[in-house]
């Protein structure tokens, strides 16, 4: 929004560019745990760090319509997220 001074009031010309700013929230996946919210957003271009994670991010919110995901790098299109497992966890188990 751009707000110009009226040059009758004022001896030195004044254009001033205002942004729209909304008050939101941040908070990791682990914090959201337990809470339900109206509305979610999920970053995954980088991939989710355990099995459950993504459950656990999009079950959090109250309706499907409200939930917005950001994934893949300019230009990419894809619909997986990648689900990493650390094989070093793994060593030295007897499974």
């Amino acid at each position: 929004m751009a707000l110009d001074a009226n040059p009758d009031d004022s001896p030195v010309p004044l254009h001033r560019l205002q942004f729209p700013v909304r008050l939101a929230y941040a908070m990791t996946i682990n914090k959201s745990q337990g809470q339900t919210v109206q509305h979610v957003g999920l970053d995954l271009r980088t991939p989710v760090f355990s099995h459950g994670q993504l459950y656990v991010a999009l079950s959090r919110c109250t309706h499907p319509r409200n939930i917005k995901v950001l994934y893949g790098g300019q230009g990419q299109q894809t619909n997986k997220a990648t689900n990493v497992v650390f094989n070093e966890v793994f060593r030295g188990l007897n499974v």
